[in-house]
């Protein structure tokens, strides 16, 4: 469904809380259901809601061009289901992704009604898992092409002062050539594409499952475990036996494989390229950021870091 009310500056409805409140009421509508008493969880790359009335969150994309995006994580979301493997599942007999006001709308089963995270030996078995799994064509997973990935994000910092932009940009183009001489050894594959102890939840019935189904993509299966490595390694956010754990259950230490120091930079470039388009809207992250480019800078200072 398509509806046209403006406000914003990519066209679509204002992102504020006020102006989304009518998405959302318009896109529960036309899935059939009661948005009386929704809860806005968060206000960051999505609207999140979580309803009152029926165990469902409603997620509000900020991003206008996402739709493919949403479009094929509902598709893996109904596949992993038929596989059983251990994700959020989407609603039966809701159509969507809807686009209402410009904005990109997805219904979501809600998996408990606070939020608590697995464990990192509980990811590792997702993922190793989600690895074995041969996807079907249909589902049309793209190429997880991450310099053009991290790119685009560059070009979304806004608020950042040219010294850092440079600075990121030249550092971003000299792992760009490491990144081509890298000799990947586990197989390439399905990914989830964020695999990371924020993306998997405890259920309601205590098994854990996978979250933000919208980067899956085929790629090295080295870029699902690399955060976990470099959430120990690098800024300490988890411990020792939290990563023992982990290579144990996956079956893979990518910290002794040699192109992990090149794979963790990039990945890490990313992750303050993101925290750069924050910096004009939010104090903690202007500071966060300004901290991690510091630490890029002089190699020192990773264990300050705070997650965002």
């Amino acid at each position: 469904m398509i509806s046209g009310s403006g406000g914003g500056q990519d066209g679509g409805t204002e992102f504020t809380a006020e102006a989304l409140g009518a998405v959302l009421r318009e896109a529960c509508g036309t899935a059939g259901l009661d948005p009386d008493g929704a809860e806005l969880l968060r206000l960051g790359s999505n609207a999140v809601y979580r309803l009152s009335t029926s165990p469902i969150i409603v997620r509000i994309a900020r991003d206008p061009d996402v739709l493919e995006d949403m479009d094929r994580a509902v598709r893996v979301a109904r596949w992993l289901e038929a596989e059983d493997l251990p994700a959020t599942r989407v609603p039966a007999g809701v159509t969507q992704p809807l686009v209402v006001g410009g904005r990109i709308v997805t219904f979501w089963e809600s998996v408990q009604e606070h939020e608590e995270y697995a464990t990192v030996g509980e990811l590792a078995d997702l993922l190793r898992r989600l690895h074995w799994l041969e996807e079907p064509e249909s589902l049309r997973l793209p190429y997880f092409e991450p310099l053009a990935k991290l790119s685009g994000s560059m070009r979304q910092m806004n608020g950042v002062s040219e010294e850092d932009r440079t600075f990121l940009e030249e550092r971003a183009a000299r792992l760009n050539k490491d990144y081509d001489r890298l000799d990947f050894v586990l197989p390439f594959g399905m990914i989830h594409g964020d695999g990371s102890i924020g993306n998997v939840l405890r259920h309601r019935d205590g098994h854990a499952v996978l979250i933000d189904l919208d980067g899956f993509a085929l790629a090295p299966r080295e870029w699902d475990l690399i955060q976990t490595a470099m959430f120990y390694d690098r800024y300490g956010w988890h411990t020792k036996a939290e990563y023992a754990e982990f290579v144990h259950r996956y079956g893979f230490d990518l910290m002794n494989w040699p192109g992990y120091e090149t794979l963790a930079d990039l990945r890490e470039l990313m992750m303050v390229s993101w925290l750069g388009h924050q910096v004009g809207t939010s104090e903690r992250s202007a500071g966060e950021f300004t901290r991690r480019v510091r630490s890029l800078r002089t190699g020192e200072g990773r264990d300050s870091w705070g997650p965002f």
